[in-house]
């Protein structure tokens, strides 16, 4: 059995987290490295490697983790102001934990292009 990431052992609270929200399919957090002043994970609790490996078994989990960033950012009073979603996949595309996960950043005008 492969060691588990680090988005698993906070699903599996072997590693402290603050939770924001938590459902059958997923969890969000507040990322320990932020980028911008609200800077949250949204992960699977199923282990998606990344986006290019997942499968059309997927397709349900994959839209709940985008409609659960939306209903975070209005809980939150962002969707007026404007909020940035970003998914990395693979090493040229930033991807840090091997774990399909959805950054959710506010607070500040994002530039674009990013990185």
């Amino acid at each position: 059995m492969a060691e588990k990431t680090l988005f698993e052992k906070i699903r599996d609270r072997e590693l402290p987290a603050e939770i924001l929200h938590e459902d059958d399919l997923c969890l969000a957090f507040k990322d320990i490295s932020p980028q911008a002043p609200t800077h949250w994970l949204v992960i699977p609790k199923k282990p998606i490697p990344r986006v290019a490996e997942a499968t059309t078994e997927d397709q349900a989990v994959l839209g709940h983790l985008l409609l659960t960033a939306g209903k975070i950012a209005r809980k939150a009073g962002f969707a007026e102001s404007g909020f940035r979603l970003v998914i990395n996949n693979g090493p040229d595309g930033g991807e840090a934990v091997p774990h399909l996960h959805v950054h959710l950043l506010a607070g500040r005008p994002l530039t674009w292009p990013p990185g």
